[in-house]
């Protein structure tokens, strides 16, 4: 299976959207799946609930609202690019902002339940040692919930690589620029002759989101064993 210079440019893309999407939500998910996990505050229920409604919504409503907030003209993004000139509209940052916001509940589910299997005793002894809140988050919490960040990870990548409905609707489908393998696949099937590459896109999409799944499941295997020795 040989790839032609524009799939190869398709494929690069695409890790690089699924990439930059995870790295720059991953500070992010892990406060918020922290704040889930060991905090009560008035409106968790509805705070946890808008987390997670990425998955519940249609990916067209959720590129709708990003288009009419982080758009050149949306009332974030008109004032990003006024002050800061950060422009989110038919670019690939833009691609990866809709990535991650789909991909973000899968993030924030792993690394939440990862700090919910923590012991809470090891916290609570370190406290009485003298250890302030954050030194025991980052010496205790934090790697010990590395497992599960790993798989929000892995997990999240998988999805943000599979994202289509919101990035076609936010930044369109621009060759070289937002054209990711979904939108890509999409394009091929609509066009003449173009069943055959559509089938290697195909393939190479499965194998991808199959070896992050293999991967996850490997994680959680490895995770379990190293908590019962």
């Amino acid at each position: 299976m040989i790839l032609t210079d524009s799939e190869w440019q398709v494929l690069l893309l695409s890790l690089k959207i699924a990439g930059a999407a995870i790295v720059f939500s991953l500070p992010l998910g892990i406060l918020v799946a922290w704040l889930l996990a060991r905090r009560q505050f008035w409106g968790k229920s509805l705070f946890d609930s808008i987390i997670h409604l990425p998955l519940v919504l249609p990916p067209v409503v959720l590129g709708y609202l990003l288009l009419i907030t982080m758009g050149r003209r949306g009332f974030i993004g008109a004032w990003l690019y006024e002050h800061f000139n950060i422009s989110f509209s038919l670019n690939w940052k833009g691609a990866a902002l809709a990535s991650a916001v789909v991909a973000f509940p899968l993030v924030v589910r792993s690394i939440r339940l990862s700090i919910e299997s923590i012991d809470l005793r090891l916290e609570n002894v370190a406290r009485t040692l003298g250890a302030t809140r954050l030194r025991i988050f980052f010496t205790i919490t934090l790697p010990l919930a590395l497992p599960g960040i790993l798989m929000g990870i892995v997990l999240g990548f998988a999805r943000c690589l599979g994202e289509f409905g919101a990035t076609i609707t936010f930044v369109s489908n621009i060759p070289g620029e937002t054209r990711t393998l979904p939108l890509a696949m999409y394009t091929l099937i609509e066009s003449p002759n173009g069943e055959q590459a559509a089938m290697r896109l195909c393939v190479i999409a499965i194998i991808l989101s199959l070896g992050a799944l293999l991967f996850s499941d490997w994680l959680l295997r490895w995770h379990k064993r190293k908590l019962a020795g």
